[in-house]
């Protein structure tokens, strides 16, 4: 632990958390201000994309399982005079968190990491790119797997032929984002395990145990971020659990190392 750290006031570290939470949301302002600049660029080549069956994932799922798409017809609507402004807003924000999520990581691990332990702090070395691999892996997923798909099949199911869809812009970018972000949060999950083995709340056996209804509670939550088909669940499910997996490994090597410092104690 550093020294300057451990003997600093409690106002002290209010103070540093102060100032890395006023450079975090710089940050994203900065990231969030260039996303609304290029909101037009943006919307017409990332999300309006989306609804073409010529859409890279599409087509993948096209040649290799035989499961082709069409274009979706979508018709869409501004109904509020605010509407497109406020949608521009919210994208660029969360747009912004995602540009700068390394950065925002970063300050927030800053402040984190002199309050640990030497040996503590050896075993999370390269947590910083390590999360940030898992954070934009989750987000690549989301936006080229569940995103295309959800799209796909939200926007052809109907109650019956005489409802026409006329889809208002601000649903059609909010689903797209927040799954795409909850998608990338979900991609944390072995960050969230190795905390809970370091902090002794979870072991490898206890992982183990619960895996069958782990897989339960997964299938859940793609039910909620995905649209309501087993195919798009399942393929939610795999990366998910394969990162449970990964999880598991990385509890029996704290628990090895945990071990290996009693017996040298």
């Amino acid at each position: 632990m550093d020294p300057e750290k451990e003997n600093m006031s409690f106002l002290g570290h209010l103070e540093e958390l102060r100032w890395r939470l006023v450079k975090s949301i710089v940050a994203i302002i900065i990231v969030g201000t260039a996303v609304f600049l290029y909101r037009e660029t943006i919307v017409n080549s990332i999300f309006l994309r989306l609804q073409y069956g010529d859409f890279p994932t599409l087509n993948w799922f096209c040649e290799v399982f035989g499961a082709c798409f069409k274009n979706v017809k979508v018709d869409f609507q501004s109904t509020a005079l605010g509407s497109q402004f406020g949608t521009s807003i919210k994208m660029s924000f969360i747009g912004g968190f995602i540009g700068a999520f390394p950065f925002v990581f970063y300050q927030i691990w800053g402040f984190v990491k002199p309050g640990l332990k030497k040996n503590e702090l050896k075993s999370v070395r390269g947590i910083t790119w390590f999360i940030t691999f898992l954070f934009f892996l989750g987000i690549i997923f989301g936006y080229y797997v569940i995103a295309p798909l959800a799209v796909n099949f939200l926007a052809t199911f109907d109650l019956t032929k005489e409802v026409k869809n006329d889809f208002i812009i601000s649903d059609f970018i909010s689903t797209i984002v927040s799954t795409i972000l909850l998608t990338g949060v979900m991609f944390l999950l072995p960050v969230l395990i190795l905390i809970l083995s370091k902090i002794g709340v979870i072991t490898s056996t206890f992982l183990k145990k619960y895996r069958k209804h782990s897989f339960v509670v997964v299938l859940i939550i793609a039910a909620v971020i995905t649209p309501p088909d087993v195919f798009t669940q399942i393929i939610v499910t795999i990366p998910i659990m394969i990162l449970y997996e990964l999880g598991i490994q990385i509890a029996k090597r704290i628990e090895k190392r945990k071990r290996k410092e009693e017996l040298q104690t």
